[in-house]
């Protein structure tokens, strides 16, 4: 139980969430509450919970706010309300109608749930539907049924809500105006569960969550009898006890979500057709605000992609883009100090955004003359190495040029080519893979947040990682953009992971601090993580056909590391690590080629020689 608790508390940032700020009787106070089915044109009824303000009336209408969930809009009973309604307090005074519901198939809504439901572009049936027809019934039975709206909607959500959200995008019903996919998900082969493909091991727990139907209308979580309690503290070893993830069976056999994963561990059909990104065809009307954040350890992919594929395909669009230096969903409430792990960047940023971008964009929109003039640029981008706020007209920016980091010898960081061939190499043992991590305690709930910004000097002074590093800075460079990592490559094996990480290396003279999480850990030449990914080599060429790499040939392996915008500071360093295992963040890859990694034994594990060619590079955009 403890641990479908601690999965719901981090991943369902929602209007029941327990952290509101402001006293809990103001929505009880304030609003009043009904409680409705709703039916989508195929016949199912969605549960719907609808705040009103006590003061509408005919001469003084509200806008509707919505969110669609599949973590449950408890708690309900019209004489139950939440702590807090929409967004944000300060939106949850301005006055709104708060609209929230259940999802297909999940609490007390009608139907049977999919994950990433398929999106359907062409309609032709009451029976062909998606999140985006389902958004455009409720919307649209909303409008004529709540008395005193002004037929204008908004629609926000975080994490699997912010999916919801991006795909509600998609129904163009006319009085949504306005809509904030916050953390969505854009696809489950490049976000959550998997990144290029690779399993996040550090999912494993939360299969329960998304992968058992209900028989009826639940209230609470029908899926803790598939609750896995581990027998120890450490999931380090949690998840090397269990060994192969062929035998996860022992826990999951009758989880149906499990089951479509294991069967589908290449980006086919299945998982395509549950991809958003290809169906923003010029087809997008209202405003659209895609929120982020640069340390989201869960969906960091999703709103830089669906940001980026509105832009390119709808260019008549308001499109906007907001990433600002949190974990997932910290922006929708207010810690104070603004930490990530052991970095501060300063205070009340949360409310900042709340204030001058959130409630700005959803007022102008709904409440406002809803002209492309809103006030708020194309991208606020907070810059995690100057710690500030900085804004553009376009992302990428214009002003950024490329520059290629090389992999060169004795550890060197260089900014041109490497005049000789050389290279390095590590052995890399699959029971012995390298820890993300060294807070051993984090992967026993959802996905760990805190990897994003740590240090990371415990993987670097391990052998079978390789370190390489710019000379100490003479001037402030800043990263604004993408990151292409240009691998060169060999194994001794057939199959392998590389996993890339940009790094910021503090001076020794750097001070702690004064809100220090862990007091064992000083700044003093902090090695702070800025950016990582893996990249089984099995998908260098295609992820819809693996392919095995040929043992001891050099070998491209190129991909794509989420954007950053970062300054790494005069006397400051430039670090870059390679390695091949992260775990237990990634699942480990057996390093001989299986057609299905999810099903490989024991003895298709293998340790292998990697060697990286020093012509190896890593691109980023510059900002001048």
């Amino acid at each position: 139980m403890k641990y479908i608790r601690l999965i719901i508390s981090v991943l369902v940032i929602s209007a029941s969430a327990s952290f509101a700020q402001t006293n809990g009787n103001y929505p009880k106070e304030n609003f009043t509450k009904k409680e409705v089915y709703i039916t989508m044109r195929d016949g199912v009824k969605l549960f719907t919970a609808i705040y009103t303000p006590k003061d509408a009336a005919k001469d003084k209408k509200y806008p509707m706010i919505m969110q669609r969930t599949c973590y449950s809009i408890a708690p309900y009973g019209e004489d139950k309300f939440p702590a807090r309604l929409g967004p944000s307090e300060l939106m949850m005074k301005e006055g709104y109608i708060v609209v929230m519901q259940d999802v297909r198939g999940r609490y007390k809504s009608e139907g049977t749930f999919t994950n990433m439901t398929p999106v359907i572009d062409n309609k032709k049936a009451k029976t062909d539907i998606d999140e985006g027809s389902d958004t455009y019934d409720t919307i649209d039975w909303l409008v004529k049924n709540i008395p005193n709206n002004n037929g204008r909607v908004g629609q926000w959500g975080i994490s699997y809500p912010g999916f919801y959200t991006a795909a509600g995008i998609l129904s163009n019903h006319p009085a949504l105006k306005a809509s904030s996919p916050q953390a969505p998900i854009s696809d489950f082969f490049f976000d959550d569960f998997h990144h290029n493909g690779s399993f996040l091991q550090s999912y494993f727990f939360t299969f329960p969550t998304f992968g058992v139907q209900k028989t009826g209308p639940e209230t609470s979580s029908w899926f803790n009898n598939q609750t896995i309690k581990p027998n120890t503290k450490d999931g380090y070893q949690f998840a090397l006890d269990l060994g192969p993830l062929s035998n996860a069976d022992k826990y999951y056999k009758d989880n149906f979500f499990w089951q479509e994963t294991v069967n589908h561990p290449n980006y086919d059909e299945f998982w395509q057709k549950r991809g958003l990104l290809k169906h923003y065809n010029n087809t997008v009307k209202p405003a659209v605000m895609v929120v982020g954040g640069w340390y989201d350890a869960e969906d960091l992919s999703g709103p830089l992609n669906i940001y980026k594929s509105i832009e390119k395909k709808n260019p008549n669009a308001y499109n906007t883009i907001v990433m600002g230096p949190f974990g997932h969903g910290r922006w929708s409430r207010e810690t104070g100090h603004t930490m990530h792990s052991n970095v501060y960047f300063g205070d009340s940023i949360a409310t900042f955004y709340q204030k001058n971008i959130e409630a700005k964009f959803f007022n102008h929109f709904l409440k406002g003359n809803g002209d492309k003039n809103s006030g708020l640029p194309e991208a606020y981008m907070y810059d995690t190495g100057k710690k500030g706020w900085e804004t553009f007209d376009k992302w990428p920016t214009e002003k950024a040029s490329k520059q290629k980091l090389y992999l060169s010898a004795h550890g060197k960081l260089t900014m041109s080519a490497p005049s000789t061939a050389g290279s390095v190499n590590y052995i890399s043992d699959p029971l012995k893979p390298v820890p993300y991590t060294e807070d051993i305690t984090t992967t026993l709930g959802f996905t760990p947040h805190n990897y994003m910004s740590e240090d990371q000097r415990f993987a670097g002074r391990r052998p079978d990682v390789l370190v390489f590093q710019t000379d100490i800075l003479e001037n402030d460079i800043t990263l604004g953009g993408e990151i292409m990592s240009h691998l060169k490559i060999a194994t001794t094996g057939t199959d392998a992971d590389f996993i890339v990480k940009l790094i910021d290396v503090y001076p020794p003279d750097e001070p702690n601090n004064p809100y220090m999480p862990n007091k064992n850990i000083t700044l003093s030449n902090y090695w702070q993580m800025v950016r990582s990914e893996v990249m089984p080599a099995r998908f260098r060429n295609s992820f819809e056909k693996p392919e095995a790499l040929v043992a001891n040939q050099k070998t491209d392996v190129n991909f794509r590391l989420q954007d950053v915008l970062h300054t790494f500071k005069k006397g400051h360093r430039i670090m870059v690590q390679v390695q091949s295992t992260a775990f237990p963040l990634f699942a480990r890859n057996p390093q001989k080629f299986v057609d299905n990694p999810y099903k490989a034994t024991e003895a298709d594990y293998i340790k292998a020689t990697q060697t990286v060619f020093n012509d190896s590079f890593i691109e980023v955009d510059v900002i001048k």
